[in-house]
């Protein structure tokens, strides 16, 4: 096994990345990035008015017969074939399974040019995940596993057109698995499901785009209508998207960040002055201690294990503090080794590089806990090591409210601390000690964290910590939410929020001489408790799946189905489309990997990492036959036909054109001046970052430190508490295949893993089929018949996939602050049925009389 300087002395100075002057921009000094501090979007006061009804529980189990067209996938079981858990992430595996599927889907020819083009300067930015591209060396093969499966399906060379809807009824759809929905191929066609009607049927462009604008000027306010994105969409869509709504006269502007990093951003900017991370790739390389946080690199951001495994070759230690031990947080085998015949032989037959030197097996909302005990642990060596741990100069000169923030940390108690984290003292001293003489100290957390109960007041430790020991705006330290969707992070940055902040829409006010409305809006809890009660009538959703992607599914399916017109722009099938209002649209649209030609000629568009650098996109795939329109010119059809003589704004201009859009966002948004030069230049250009220059824009102009009461949640004897996780196959709710392979899952995910002795005492066996309750403020919500597995997680604690289990979930389910879902905090109860699950088959068979009355 490959050791770091860490474990091995001898291998310091072996790597170029240990010289800081290698590593070009550094942390602090990028004369590009504009002039900072920039403001975010975020709105600092949280979301106090936010909608906050409980909402009555949905029939989910009654729902199924009542309707036909099924919105929780099928409960077929599609075959269950067990193994070990894998200690080791990527390998030839990994390469393995990239080719499979890109040939698999795109075509031998097809797949391999895109893939040759992901993620390069020249080329097309990867819709996996928002995980930064190298500022400067890129690999020929510049992508991971699921990049090239996301990539394979965007470029998939099957098609769906009109005589594919006229075989299939929406109701025979919603019987397909959601892989076999997403398999089915790409759209080609617009299409319309008409009042009554039981087929999506061809619609011409100009009629769906009329169809729109009268269903929406019809309307009695434009409020009562919603307009939803996907982390996907590119910068000059959203912006065009945005700006259409708000000529429109609404905010109503849900995203898929409500639902994801809403937290850090609700955290972050109220301590730091920016809801986005201050760390650069390069800072990762430098770092001395990197903490990761309720997540999962080596399914949902592969190519991170590449930084962490640079990091920890140039000597860093590692913290995991996650209730899984995951395969890509155990060790990293990189692929890329394979070119290299120094390393080839140990990428092919050893375990690779050991990611996690320290794992603390956190209890579900527990992470607050874990930090309090690090950070008690660190002010103890601090008083025998005065001047030596705790950054006292840094405190005096950027924060504030530190000494209440002592007085909380003082009166929390060990033994809250212990209950609270599931956490051992010991570990928790040894963390403190890994990190108590460092100060480029880094922390990535991901939903994990976000999406519990007490996210934001987690994400503020977490902050905290950082505080403590000045360990932000330098080089190799700082913080890291990492983001899912691609472009989640640039749709903000566009004004895809439904509280936009003053300055943003006095900006649009001068540009486009009309009076953006100032109101909030609602986001996308809010919506769907809107749409619910008829507040909402129409629905507008600019990619993604609401349905599957929101909590509480069946709720969610009541509130769509009764929309006047629901509107979908994607370019493949998922199950979102097939839930609808009385009327709906499905509009198909090119895809990022494809040539985007309008009549100025060839368009390329941007994207915005998690690391704050936005670069170009430029197609380079053929597109496929059809009558697929570009994501902005779809937009601008529906503003034309909508928003008529009332606007002055020049469409036609930005849809021929995607130049003029970033002319206008240049002028709009801070940090983009003279957009069109610097996003011309390969790699692109970095956004202002306060933080990452120790100037922070908070309300007091310094970085406050979190003072917040502990909130613990009491059980019943027979709870546990559900978390919701995402399988090896599948990209959030898109599901490229039934398996899991590194938690050794394969050809079922209809599955509910739980801890040995939790199974024990419920009387479960390994297969056994169980069901579920989720209990909430006197609700109960039903998910029938899934396979109960056992796994290594703390006790107390189970986890199923997404979004199978989101049905569990209800839709007032909240963190605190950040108004997003608890899919990573769900109260449940599981009974156990009198059948299991054989190796390998589709059938559930009665249990023998013997191991029933074992319970």
């Amino acid at each position: 096994m490959e050791k770091s300087p860490a474990q091995d002395p001898s291998q310091s100075g072996k790597s170029n990345e240990q010289h800081a002057a290698s590593n070009v921009p550094r942390s602090g000094e990028r004369p590009s990035q504009g002039t900072a501090p920039v403001a975010d979007h975020e709105d600092p006061g949280g979301k106090p008015d936010a909608d906050k009804r409980i909402m009555e529980a949905p029939d989910t189990l009654g729902a199924k017969h009542k309707y036909p067209v099924l919105a929780q996938p099928p409960e077929d079981f599609t075959g269950l074939t067990l193994t070990k858990p894998s200690k080791v992430a990527a390998g030839l595996q990994a390469v393995i399974k990239s080719m499979e599927f890109s040939w698999g889907e795109a075509g031998l020819g097809r797949g391999t040019h895109a893939l040759l083009k992901l993620n390069q300067t020249d080329g097309f930015d990867c819709s996996s995940c928002a995980w930064p591209d190298p500022d400067t060396h890129r690999s020929v093969a510049e992508f991971c596993e699921n990049g090239a499966k996301s990539t394979a399906s965007d470029a998939d060379h099957r098609t769906i057109g009109p005589d594919f809807f006229a075989q299939h009824s929406v109701a025979d759809l919603s019987r397909f698995t959601d892989r076999d929905l997403n398999n089915a191929g790409r759209i080609t066609h617009p299409l319309v499901l008409r009042p009554g009607a039981t087929h999506y049927a061809p619609i011409a462009w100009e009629e769906a785009f009329k169809l729109i604008g009268e269903k929406l000027n019809g309307l009695k306010s434009p409020n009562e209508a919603a307009f939803y994105t996907s982390g996907k969409v590119p910068n000059e869509p959203a912006y065009a998207y945005q700006l259409f709504v708000r000529e429109f006269g609404t905010n109503n502007l849900p995203d898929c960040s409500n639902m994801c990093h809403e937290s850090s951003g609700s955290a972050l900017t109220n301590t730091v002055g920016l809801g986005k991370g201050s760390v650069t790739l390069n800072d990762l390389y430098e770092a001395e201690v990197i903490l990761i946080m309720g997540q999962n690199p080596g399914t949902n951001h592969p190519r991170m294990l590449t930084a962490l495994q640079k990091a920890k070759r140039n000597g860093a230690q590692i913290i995991s503090i996650n209730p899984l031990m995951e395969a890509g947080l155990n060790h990293f085998r990189n692929p890329q080794d394979f070119l290299n015949p120094l390393r080839a032989l140990g990428a092919l037959l050893g375990d690779g590089t050991q990611i996690t030197d320290l794992w603390l097996q956190v209890r579900v909302n527990g992470d607050q806990a874990v930090l309090r005990g690090i950070m008690k642990y660190l002010l103890e060596a601090e008083e025998r090591n005065p001047g030596q741990v705790i950054d006292h100069d840094f405190i005096r000169e950027y924060g504030a409210h530190y000494e209440e923030f002592l007085t909380e940390l003082h009166n929390t108690s060990w033994e809250d601390i212990e209950q609270m984290s599931g956490v051992p003292r010991a570990q928790l001293l040894e963390a403190a000690n890994i990190i108590g003489p460092k100060k480029k100290i880094i922390t990535c957390w991901a939903m994990g964290l976000t999406q519990q109960k007490n996210a934001v007041y987690s994400i503020g430790e977490i902050v905290n910590l950082h505080l403590m020991k000045g360990a932000i705006g330098i080089a190799g330290a700082g913080l890291c939410p990492v983001r899912g969707h691609s472009n989640v992070q640039g749709d903000r940055s566009m004004g895809i929020w439904e509280r936009p902040s003053k300055v943003f829409l006095d900006a649009l006010e001068n540009e486009f001489d009309f009076q953006p409305p100032r109101a909030h809006g609602l986001d996308s809890v809010e919506t769907a408790k809107a749409m619910h009660d008829g507040r909402v009538k129409v629905f507008v959703s600019m990619g993604g799946n609401f349905l599957s992607a929101m909590s509480d599914t069946e709720f969610i399916a009541e509130a769509m189905r009764r929309q006047e017109l629901t509107v979908f722009v994607a370019p493949k099938l998922n199950r979102g489309h097939l839930v609808t209002g009385e009327t709906s649209l499905l509009l198909p649209c090119l895809v990022r990997a494809e040539i985007d030609t309008q009549r100025n000629g060839k368009q390329f568009v941007t994207c915005e990492n998690s690391m704050g650098v936005v670069e170009a996109s430029h197609g380079v795939l053929q597109p496929l036959e059809g009558q697929m329109l570009s994501e902005t010119a779809i937009v601008c059809g529906m503003a034309i036909a909508t928003l008529g003589e009332q606007t002055t704004t020049d469409w036609v201009a930005m849809m021929e054109n995607y130049d003029v859009i970033r002319d206008h966002i240049a002028r709009t948004i801070k940090g983009f001046e003279d957009f069109n030069q610097k996003v011309r230049r390969p790699g692109g250009f970095y956004l202002p970052n306060g933080p990452r220059e120790r100037k922070f824009t908070t309300d007091n102009g310094r970085a406050n430190f979190t003072v917040t009461a502990f909130k613990k949640h009491q059980l019943l004897p027979d709870q546990l508490v559900l978390f919701s996780i995402r399988s090896h196959d599948q990209f959030n709710t898109i599901i490229y295949d039934y398996n899991d392979r590194y938690r050794g899952v394969f050809g079922e995910r209809r599955v509910i893993f739980l801890h040995p002795e939790d199974m024990q005492a419920r009387g479960i066996q390994p297969r056994q089929l169980v069901n579920i309750t989720s209990h909430f403020e006197g609700q109960q919500r039903h998910a029938e018949r899934f396979v109960a597995i056992p796994y290594d997680l703390p006790r107390g604690n189970c986890a199923a996939y997404y979004p199978e289990m989101n049905v569990l979930v209800p839709v007032a389910s909240v963190a605190d602050v950040s108004n997003t879902p608890t899919s990573k905090f769900v109260v449940i109860t599981v009974v156990p049925l009198p059948e299991t699950l054989p190796e390998g088959e589709t059938k559930a068979h009665p249990l023998q009389a013997a191991a029933v009355s074992s319970r």
